[in-house]
């Protein structure tokens, strides 16, 4: 009869406490423990079903609506989740029948507003599903003082889809919240992208972004406030991008910088619509 091989625990097995990084995992022989390998399938599987599982509209717009600020439902020009994946730009790019109703809504406003607020899936709709209502019950209460535009719901859309629509509105800035590329055990994580004077041809270095926004991350209370600070300084100081800094100083840190809050640009997509 062949003999199982013993598990050799890791040393360093007490430092899985304090991360949810994948060390320590052990051995059986010369390979993982079936446990582990196991665990890193299942999260797998959950990465990709949170990629390809599509938006609850029905039972989101309800949700967000009861936050007081009844949502405008839109499309991007990606009419199928398959074609969203397979065709980034057209995850950036209106509808036409929404550009018409983007157009009434902007003649029917007195004065464009200071800021639009976008949500999406993005490339997660359990993100959606999990923090967006959260996460906006915490950041509404401290927009009081913004003009705001409705809320728009955008399915299938990429980050930049928030400069034509901050172009039709004459907006002062832009914000989309939007799943992130899940990842393996975090397969739920939301982004925050603001972008100061949204337009088509906008950079990724135009733009700031707040990121790993869950409870196992950032959690919902603590982006609201990061969210919030750094859209009150872009509108102080007419910028964003990498001229916006998050200068606030961290409890405990002295004088360190905090948690770094800034969307560099990809060097590897020169044209800037990287995301």
């Amino acid at each position: 009869m062949k003999q199982t091989p013993s598990l050799t625990v890791d040393p360093h097995t007490a430092l899985r406490s304090v991360t949810a990084a994948r060390i320590a995992l052990g051995r059986a022989g010369s390979s993982l423990p079936t446990t582990e390998v196991l665990d890193f399938r299942f999260q797998h599987a959950q990465a990709r079903d949170a990629v390809q599982q599509a938006l609850r509209v029905e039972e989101l717009m309800p949700r967000i609506a009861a936050l007081g600020r009844p949502p405008l439902l839109l499309a991007t020009r990606a009419e199928t989740r398959e074609v969203f994946l397979r065709r980034p730009d057209l995850g950036r790019e209106l509808s036409a029948e929404s550009v018409q109703k983007l157009e009434q809504l902007a003649r029917s406003r007195e004065r464009p507003p200071e800021l639009v607020l976008l949500v999406s899936d993005g490339l997660s709709a359990a993100a959606a599903h999990t923090q967006l209502v959260p996460l906006l019950a915490e950041l509404l209460p401290r927009l009081k003082g913004w003009t705001l535009a409705p809320p728009l719901l955008v399915p299938l859309a990429r980050v930049a889809v928030q400069d034509p629509v901050g172009e039709i509105l004459g907006a002062k800035l832009a914000l989309i919240l939007l799943g992130e590329r899940p990842g393996l055990g975090a397969c739920d994580s939301l982004g925050a992208y603001f972008t100061f004077r949204p337009r088509p041809g906008a950079r990724d270095a135009d733009r700031n972004c707040i990121s790993n926004i869950r409870p196992a991350g950032l959690g919902h209370a603590a982006a609201a406030d990061t969210i919030a600070y750094l859209l009150e300084m872009a509108r102080r100081k007419e910028s964003s991008g990498i001229r916006l800094k998050d200068d606030r100083q961290l409890p405990g840190f002295g004088n360190s910088p905090p948690a770094r809050t800034m969307f560099e640009p990809d060097r590897s997509d020169e044209s800037g619509r990287g995301a």
